[in-house]
């Protein structure tokens, strides 16, 4: 409990900003979670280029692509 009043007081001027101010961080770091998530999961992707891919698809950034018309019967 002191460390963490001790930390609290030197960093006074961060805390009371962070209560007064209507700014926030937390849509940057939800993201940023979700791409930590992607990365876990996508561990064996055999290049960057197929992550960037699947973060824009969980972001809904880029839509899927339609199945061929070869395949519908």
């Amino acid at each position: 409990m002191f460390q963490t009043l001790l930390t609290f007081k030197h960093n006074l001027r961060a805390v009371i900003n962070g209560i007064t101010l209507n700014y926030s961080n937390g849509c940057l770091e939800g993201f940023n979670r979700k791409v930590k998530q992607i990365e876990c999961t996508a561990f064996g992707y055999a290049n960057f280029s197929n992550l960037l891919s699947k973060i824009r698809l969980a972001e809904n950034k880029v839509k899927e692509k339609e199945p061929s018309s070869l395949f519908a019967a």
